[in-house]
């Protein structure tokens, strides 16, 4: 039996892209001799599809892309993945389901058991866990198909009671399947590598798994479809964050199911750090973004900082660089240098650029408000009229000439609240909500690593809003490096002040940091979404009560 595995990038409720695209997979499987073409959960309409869910007509457009799907396999099988309707007389009104398709039709249906709801996933909001459990015979080979977390699971980890594998292989299969959704986080290829093996390992069977790869919205899915032999142990990777097909043979050897392949990837050898990864992930994320909401221009506001230096060059990278319009917008306290930077990186990227002073705007702004402020000092009012003013004029070229405005926050910003709400807080989508301080410069590094694209300068000098004459970062907040430390022991570990401080942090320090990341809770609620690149990012998958005072 020769076995395709079909990596491939879907776009949510895009039926007619996604159909054809199966399609003409199946029809390219079917011309390298294939016997089957396996394709990712949730692949006819996108995953996750989130309220889509609840309109019947989604539902029906998917079953009716299946039938299409289903036409076209008279002489290859495929699964394919799409939501089905719950017959049965309780229960929620969907399953997240599984199509083996062979000779035109629907040969086998099989459900989603175990339903994520931790994190960026909520599929119990939608779906009914299915119970039961049954083989699928093809070509004389026994197959076990289970979806994404039915197999994420280990022996160290119990965390479902039923797993539908302990009852699967009651029944001798000779082979397991498994369709996934997985999103990308810097550590889960190693995490997933390690599951996935363990079960192979476990059950003693060969393991084909396919994930899903592109973006949708804040959501990045790095594909890294994997196939294990019978004794866990990894024989092949595919390419992360690309579309790709790979093909198997599979027999049994005395008995033995045995896996072979016409060509081996060694694609952990690319990827050495997880800011090559991040920076891979970015780039696919913004792409995506863009593409997939009908968008193809992008502008920026570039101070000549750090962050929006590394923010226009991914967009650069991932965009081209004339579809990137880099704003300038010094006011009275930019520095000449910051001026020269932003400069500099428009020269080395060829992007396009403009630049708009702020001065006299926000001068007739504190003129306007000069009743109000009579005699009251300079403070933080005044420095955020600036964030609003260039906020206002980025949006107005957004208006006028149909860009999309790229937040340039860093992770370490957002945690602590520095940042101005309808300032420079706003954008379509956040590149760096996810990226800590200390990892953008890392990315900086990385973006020249073979010549200098981002100036130097903009990478050694003391990070500055520049909102006030010498102001610099730690005038407001702790050093970024046991800042950031103490931001992912609270966001990404979840750990309290008390176990931050006895890991040996001074206590004033992290009650002030924390307090701070509560405080801000208000902003994260109305900034762009955050392309995810953590295990634990701000958004849909860190949900915060405003109000609440625990471990403030």
């Amino acid at each position: 039996m020769k076995i395709a595995l079909a990596q491939r990038n879907y776009h949510i409720g895009n039926f007619e892209s996604n159909t054809n695209k199966i399609i003409q997979t199946i029809k390219e499987a079917q011309s390298h001799g294939a016997d089957l073409v396996v394709f990712a959960e949730l692949c006819v309409c996108g995953y996750p599809a989130r309220d889509f869910f609840e309109f019947k007509e989604f539902i029906d457009l998917c079953a009716q892309s299946a039938q299409k799907i289903a036409a076209v396999c008279t002489d290859i099988a495929c699964i394919i993945g799409l939501p089905t309707y719950n017959l049965k007389d309780e229960g929620k009104d969907l399953f997240n389901s599984a199509y083996f398709i062979e000779g035109g039709k629907v040969k086998a249906i099989v459900n989603k058991a175990l339903l994520p709801n931790y994190d960026v996933f909520d599929e119990y909001r939608y779906f009914e866990p299915e119970t039961e459990f049954n083989c699928i015979d093809f070509k004389g080979y026994r197959i076990a198909l289970t979806i994404c977390e039915d197999l994420w699971n280990t022996i160290e980890n119990p965390l479902y009671i039923t797993r539908p594998m302990d009852k699967l292989i009651t029944q001798q299969p000779d082979v397991m399947i498994n369709i996934a959704a997985s999103p990308f986080a810097y550590n889960h290829d190693e995490e997933r590598i390690d599951i996935l093996g363990n079960n192979a390992k476990q059950y003693q069977l060969p393991l084909f798994y396919v994930n899903q790869v592109g973006a949708q919205t804040e959501l990045i899915f790095d594909g890294g479809s994997l196939v294990f032999d019978a004794e866990g142990k990894l024989i092949d990777e595919l390419p992360y964050f690309k579309e790709h097909v790979a093909y198997y043979e599979f027999e049994k050897q005395a008995g033995v199911p045995k896996v072979s392949f016409k060509h081996q990837h060694t694609i952990k050898s690319e990827y050495t750090s997880n800011i090559e990864q991040i920076h891979q992930g970015l780039l696919l994320g913004i792409r995506d973004y863009f593409y997939k909401s009908g968008f193809s221009k992008a502008i920026l506001g570039l101070s000549g900082g750090i962050d929006s230096a590394v923010v226009c060059a991914l967009a650069a990278e991932a965009l081209g660089p004339q579809n990137v319009m880099a704003v300038l917008l010094p006011s009275r306290f930019s520095s000449d240098h910051s001026i020269t930077d932003a400069e500099d990186l428009v020269k080395n990227l060829g992007c396009l650029s403009e630049t708009i002073y702020i001065k006299d705007i926000t001068e007739a702004f504190e003129g306007a408000l000069h009743p109000q402020f009579d005699n009251l000092p300079f403070n933080i009012a005044e420095e955020n009229i600036q964030s609003r003013s260039r906020a206002v004029l980025l949006m107005a070229m957004c208006n006028k000439f149909g860009y999309i405005l790229l937040n340039t926050s860093n992770k370490s910003e957002a945690a602590v609240g520095y940042g101005t709400l309808y300032g420079d807080m706003c954008g379509g989508i956040s590149v760096l909500g996810d990226v800590y301080k200390t990892q953008v410069y890392e990315l900086a590094n990385y973006i020249n690593r073979e010549q200098e694209i981002i100036p130097q300068n903009s990478i050694v000098k003391p990070p500055s809003a520049e909102l006030r004459p010498g102001q610099k970062d730690s005038d407001s907040l702790p050093e970024y490096d046991i800042l950031d430390t103490i931001l992912m022991e609270y966001i990404e570990n979840r750990k309290s002040s008390s176990e931050i401080i006895a890991l040996g942090y001074d206590e004033q320090v992290v009650r002030r940091v924390i307090k701070l990341v509560n405080g801000a809770e208000h902003k994260r609620y109305q900034t762009p979404p955050i392309l995810r690149v953590s295990p634990k990012a701000f958004g849909m998958g860190r949900r915060m009560p405003i109000v609440g005072k625990y471990l403030s």
